[in-house]
């Protein structure tokens, strides 16, 4: 079995990778390095079961020889990435989507989508089972990444009705663990990097707002389990234990052993109020459940930060800790 994964140089790119490695499946990588980094797949190089092609995906994509599955994995997904690259990101939904269904399409493969939670916008229904629609402002800053996604959803099952294409839909809620960038701004690895440099912990709003975090091996095995079931809708995988914005930075505080203050600053415009999935379907389709608790996803997660911060590789960390 061979699939190709987009985005593979990616944080959960590199990660799926190395599943599907370890289950015995040949990998093809690809990856323009816009966001993701040979770092993340320089322990792959020189395997026989593993190729890498550096490609922007937004343009006709060849891979030669068959392919049993495509995933994906490919865009700009934290919040610093996509208000940076706000171009590239619609492109990548839009154009990069299309192209590689179209090789999903021409391979006879299954095809996977990576979508998120940010389909949801800042929702009115919660937690969000994936019957809600969302309620997303398309023209705000954020809607260059939320309808990227919701448009790459519309064609992925488009392709399925009018083409009888094999397709999944992963709706994916916050995840965190090794291969994070440091300046990625996501609140996880922002909390971590300042409390490691003993920075002022950023917090947006009053810090009462909610996010539910899933370690990235929990994520990987509920995507690979979706890859291989039948089932075509979107599909949330995520972790549904919710905590504040608060509670996280004294939860990596107390872990990083740092004392650093909170530093209060104006919450980011439509940046969502809550975020916890539903993962009833989850549940009973793919009998999958998050096993890693907050608390040791941290203990798994710090030293990768640790080691950035002490090698000076954490230049680029920004204060922005959105999502």
């Amino acid at each position: 079995m061979r699939v190709l994964i987009t985005g593979a140089a990616g944080f959960l790119g590199s990660h799926l990778c190395d599943r599907f490695l370890a289950e015995g499946y040949e990998v093809v990588g690809m990856d323009n390095f816009i966001t993701g980094h040979p770092d993340n797949v320089a322990h792959l190089m020189g395997r026989p079961d593993f190729r890498f092609i550096q490609h922007d995906v937004t343009n006709y994509i060849y891979v030669e020889g068959a392919l049993d599955g495509v995933l994906h994995f490919a865009s700009p997904a934290s919040p610093v990435d996509y208000l940076e690259q706000p171009i590239p990101t619609l492109k990548v939904g839009s154009l990069g989507t299309h192209k590689a269904l179209g090789l999903a399409k021409a391979k006879g493969a299954r095809f996977l989508l990576a979508s998120t939670s940010e389909v949801y916008g800042d929702p009115q229904v919660h937690p969000q089972p994936e019957s809600y629609w969302g309620h997303v402002n398309p023209v705000g800053p954020r809607g260059v990444y939320d309808e990227a996604k919701r448009f790459a959803e519309a064609m992925t099952m488009a392709y399925h009705r009018y083409h009888g294409m094999q397709t999944r839909i992963v709706r994916i809620f916050n995840t965190y663990g090794p291969r994070m960038r440091p300046g990625d701004g996501r609140v996880v690895s922002n909390f971590i990097v300042q409390a490691l440099r003993g920075d002022p912990i950023s917090i947006y709003g009053d810090g009462s707002q909610t996010r539910s975090f899933t370690y990235v091996d929990d994520l990987v095995d509920g995507i690979y389990r979706l890859f291989h079931s039948d089932r075509v809708e979107p599909t949330n995988i995520g972790n549904p234990n919710e905590f504040t914005v608060r509670e996280l930075a004294e939860r990596v505080l107390a872990q990083t052993e740092g004392s650093s203050p909170l530093d209060w600053l104006p919450l980011p415009e439509d940046d969502p109020k809550v975020r916890q999935p539903d993962i009833t379907i989850a549940r009973a389709v793919l009998g999958w459940e998050p096993r890693v608790e907050l608390e040791e996803g941290l203990r798994r997660t710090i030293p990768h930060f640790r080691r950035m911060v002490e090698q000076g590789q954490d230049a680029g960390a920004r204060t922005l800790a959105r999502a």
